[in-house]
């Protein structure tokens, strides 16, 4: 999904709960919105908290496998 709730301008996103809470409410407001929400995103990080952090995905994000991290990188960058 497109959602400005973390930094006020409109990004490609996983759906999460803050993103589902304060995406219709967010500003524009780059950079200051990203600033704002920086405190909040960097304790929920450490602490493991997946629900109130932007989780950044490009359009390819649906082919994303489960696989160990050896395999990922042993495989050409190309995608084959």
């Amino acid at each position: 999904m497109i959602a400005r709730a973390f930094t006020g301008r409109p990004a490609r996103t996983l759906r999460n709960h803050f993103v589902e809470r304060y995406d219709r409410v967010a500003p524009v407001g780059r950079p200051a919105l990203h600033h704002l929400t920086g405190p909040p995103r960097r304790a929920a990080t450490a602490a493991g908290e997946t629900r109130l952090i932007h989780l950044w995905a490009g359009t390819g994000h649906r082919h994303a496998m489960t696989e160990p991290a050896a395999r990922t990188f042993a495989r050409p960058a190309c995608g084959l």
